[in-house]
């Protein structure tokens, strides 16, 4: 099935060249993969694995390794944000 997956900020290196410009790429994953499935092999950080929507709505720590995405889910990465 396909997705669409996005890194953002610093994690956008995860993604092959191609796809860096724009953050977000087209994925074709098994049916049922997981979010951590999916995440995993693209090689960021553990820790920087911290604000992961599917579709817009916030996925907690512990549900991402059982979350299945769907046909045509987005599944994004935000790093953690720090301001002053």
């Amino acid at each position: 099935m396909r997705i669409t997956f996005k890194l953002y900020a610093s994690l956008g290196a995860c993604l092959p060249q191609a796809h860096r410009s724009g953050n977000s790429m087209p994925l074709e994953v098994a049916d049922g993969a997981t979010l951590a499935q999916v995440i995993g092999p693209f090689g960021p950080p553990r820790a920087q694995v911290h604000l992961v929507p599917v579709n817009g709505h916030y996925i907690a720590p512990a549900e991402r390794d059982a979350r299945a995405l769907g046909a045509g889910d987005t599944l994004a990465n935000r790093p953690p944000i720090a301001g002053g």
